[in-house]
């Protein structure tokens, strides 16, 4: 005996609930088309909003690193306009006293900038020869000084809070002379 489904008679309910359900399912493909659409479009545009993004994150970036001394300079100005002013001193200036005395005030002036910036000098004087902290120009035999140790420094060194921005230049103690 055939027990296929053409087999059994279908009747007038069977076939509504038929054409009910291939109505359905188009009508189910029709919204998946126009999901999908939506979607798609949704992910276009989702795309163009993170890539203008990061264009104008790039941008900002770069505004940030071209300008960022802006307000640093801006407060050193008027330390370099105080030097100015004592050079046009120096030039009518019939002693060395007075052009000394303007260009000591502008040097504290200037030591009272960066001091307000976090730019501290590097320790030399009496340390212990430190090639994280300190460039060895020169080596010397002394007498006073302990071997390894600084005599006298070259150039300042600096940091800039915790971080070494330039190495004193030393010059340090061969220990005495044998």
């Amino acid at each position: 005996m055939n027990h296929s489904p053409e087999s059994y008679p279908l009747d007038n309910e069977s076939e509504e609930s038929a054409a009910k359900a291939s109505s359905n399912t188009e009508i189910a493909e029709v919204d998946f088309e126009s999901e999908a659409a939506k979607l798609k479009d949704l992910a276009l545009r989702a795309r163009a909003d993170l890539d203008n993004f990061r264009k104008r994150s790039l941008r900002e970036k770069e505004d940030a690193i071209r300008y960022a001394n802006n307000g640093l300079l801006e407060k050193l100005l008027p330390v370099l306009d105080n030097f100015e002013l004592g050079l046009d001193a120096a030039k009518t200036a019939p002693d060395a006293a007075s052009v000394l005395l303007g260009m000591s005030m502008v040097q504290k002036q200037l030591q009272e900038f960066i001091r307000s910036q976090g730019l501290e000098e590097v320790k030399t004087e009496g340390e212990i020869f430190d090639p994280k902290k300190h460039d060895a120009v020169a080596q010397e035999f002394s007498a006073d000084i302990p071997e390894g140790q600084v005599i006298r420094q070259v150039r300042k060194g600096y940091n800039l809070k915790d971080r070494l921005i330039r190495a004193s230049s030393v010059i340090v103690s061969k220990g005495p002379q044998t």
